[in-house]
């Protein structure tokens, strides 16, 4: 493949942060198509595999909802942990670092407004802490 064959696949798969669903169908499809061609993928290809590999793996981790059965609490710590955040980061919702505290040991309830907060923050429903 020559360099603007590679360049012009580069621009027709976009590699970027994967933001939308829509984004992840599309890298998902150019993925498994890669996958697909085993042997017969260019060097260039290969490099492109591994990078769309590595965003949908992010996205993934970015978007893993915690155990159904759990508590609000439990799905909190579960999304900071698989989020990468740090329990600093919720100081903007609770306020205070022994409010934060309390909240992710389950003895503070998580209010609607907090729930609505950490909603925006980690990109699910609210209804998730409560």
């Amino acid at each position: 493949m020559t360099a603007t064959a590679y360049e012009a696949l580069l621009c027709e798969t976009r590699p970027e942060v994967i933001e939308t669903d829509e984004q992840y169908e599309a890298v998902t499809a150019r993925l498994a198509e890669l996958v697909r061609k085993g042997r017969r993928r260019t060097g260039n290809e290969a490099r492109l595999m591994r990078l769309l590999a590595v965003l949908v793996e992010d996205y993934d981790r970015r978007h893993a909802l915690p155990p159904a059965a759990s508590t609000p609490a439990e799905r909190l710590q579960y999304l900071l942990e698989t989020s990468g955040r740090t329990p600093a980061e919720l100081l903007s919702v609770f306020g205070q670092r022994s409010h934060v505290h309390e909240a992710l040991k389950g003895k503070r309830p998580i209010s609607a407004e907090h729930a609505r907060k950490l909603a925006r923050m980690f990109l699910v429903q609210p209804g998730l802490f409560i």
